[in-house]
């Protein structure tokens, strides 16, 4: 089968022996894949956790049709429509374990399919089960122009969010939140717009932060959350290290809390997938959550689609399709 390959001269759509599903593996035809900002460093040759390296098959999140079960796997049947997230998503085939995957809405094609189930499962988790989210909070998402940033923002309002605050860099992204569901839209790179969350919020900051920036932004965020604030750190895109002022951090006494998929258990991962389909998956069939497709690749031109992503000026998903 094909598939896109990292090996010693880079990523490359190449042939390798289709997989074969054990246990509660499933089988999956991938029609669509989701770009995600860690496949740009795995193409790179970067690890991402566990993975990573020559010979692996990058991609990590997909939509297709069930082809073969393995013997443990359960609540599927051949042909049906999934989508999911897991290793190896940019090829023809790929194995994903049934507990990690979720029925594609019959109104839903394959294209809007793959741009869901990383946004779903990481927001959710970190505004809700681990941001704590409650109705008539404030939360801030950096980074929101991001297909995560836009599902955060969305999961937020729904929720019962009383402000949802959104940054992004970039004019055009920022003028497009407020499709998202955020009422303030601020520049980060802005030295000013702690000001501005402190303002929106009358001088207290917000309940929660959800930081896929943090670098540079670290201690603004301290100084934007209100006492016994939350801030969740998922991604880390503008530096993995920075100065940290401890002694705000403890002043305002908030609980900072980092999150990857990347430790996680089979069964930690299971449980996320879970609680989205128990408490918001009637609002993906809905259309409340959703996320913008900003541009579609044939499999073919799959190299030009992560230099669309590395130009970093779209909104929304990238969608490879086979």
């Amino acid at each position: 089968m094909k598939a896109y390959v990292y090996g010693p001269e880079g990523a490359r759509i190449s042939d390798v022996a289709q997989p074969k599903p054990e246990g509660t593996q499933v089988l999956v035809k991938v029609r669509t894949c989701g770009l995600n900002r860690a496949d740009t460093g795995m193409r790179k040759g970067h690890a991402h956790g566990a993975a990573g390296g020559a010979g692996t098959v990058l991609g990590m999140e997909w939509a297709g049709e069930v082809a073969e079960l393995g013997p443990d796997a359960k609540g599927l049947e051949i042909g049906d429509r999934i989508m999911g997230s897991g290793g190896a998503a940019f090829a023809e085939y790929t194995l994903a374990d049934h507990g990690r995957l979720f029925h594609v809405p019959s109104s839903m094609n394959f294209e809007e399919a793959a741009t869901l189930p990383v946004g779903l499962t990481t927001m959710h988790n970190a505004v809700v089960t681990v941001g704590g989210v409650q109705p008539g909070q404030t939360v801030l998402i950096q980074g929101a122009s991001s297909g995560v940033g836009l599902m955060a923002m969305q999961i937020a309002k729904l929720k019962g969010a009383r402000l949802v605050i959104g940054s992004s860099t970039d004019a055009y992204r920022r003028g497009r939140l407020k499709e998202y569901g955020a009422d303030l839209a601020i520049d980060s790179s802005d030295p000013k717009w702690v000001d501005e969350v402190l303002k929106a919020t009358g001088g207290e900051g917000v309940d929660l932060i959800v930081d896929q920036v943090s670098g540079q932004v670290a201690n603004q965020n301290l100084a934007a959350a209100k006492v016994l604030g939350r801030i969740v750190n998922v991604g880390r895109l503008g530096g993995t290290h920075a100065d940290f002022n401890f002694d705000l951090h403890a002043a305002r006494r908030i609980s900072y809390i980092g999150v990857t998929f990347r430790t996680r258990s089979l069964e930690e991962v299971r449980a996320i997938f879970d609680a989205v389909r128990k408490d918001i998956w009637g609002a993906v069939e809905s259309r409340k959550l959703q996320l913008p497709i900003d541009k579609v690749y044939p499999f073919s031109d799959i190299d030009k689609a992560f230099e669309h992503m590395e130009a970093n000026k779209h909104l929304g998903k990238i969608v490879v399709t086979l």
